[in-house]
């Protein structure tokens, strides 16, 4: 069951943390992605951060990126402080890494996921 979570800052927005499936691609990502990780069809779980306005606002970014089944009940898997820090600091405010963490893996975007 994958597991999530939130923190307000104090400025009003919001920083969700998602453990989900690792989304299945149709082939191998070419040149795989910095750090390890070779994308293609295995399976696993990733931790996918959102920096957004409100929550509702996070759950559409992903949506809109075509992972649909995405939902956050509870908070039981609210993001770290290191995990806050990562994605105020990304311009997109949307990062990913395996989960569960590796310690010498760094945080991607998006788009290095999704293809």
């Amino acid at each position: 069951m994958p597991g999530g979570g939130f923190v307000r800052l104090p400025g009003g927005s919001v920083v969700v943390a998602l453990t989900l499936p690792r989304p299945l691609l149709k082939g191998p990502v070419a040149g795989g992605i910095a750090g390890g990780v070779t994308g293609g069809t295995e399976g696993g779980n990733v931790r996918v951060l959102v920096h957004a306005v409100n929550r509702a606002r996070a759950l559409t970014r992903l949506r809109n990126l075509g992972l649909r089944a995405v939902y956050l009940r509870g908070n039981a898997e609210p993001p770290t402080p290191d995990e806050i820090t990562a994605v105020l600091h990304h311009p997109d405010g949307l990062l990913w890494r395996s989960a569960p963490d590796r310690a010498a893996e760094l945080w991607h975007p998006i788009r290095a996921l999704l293809g």
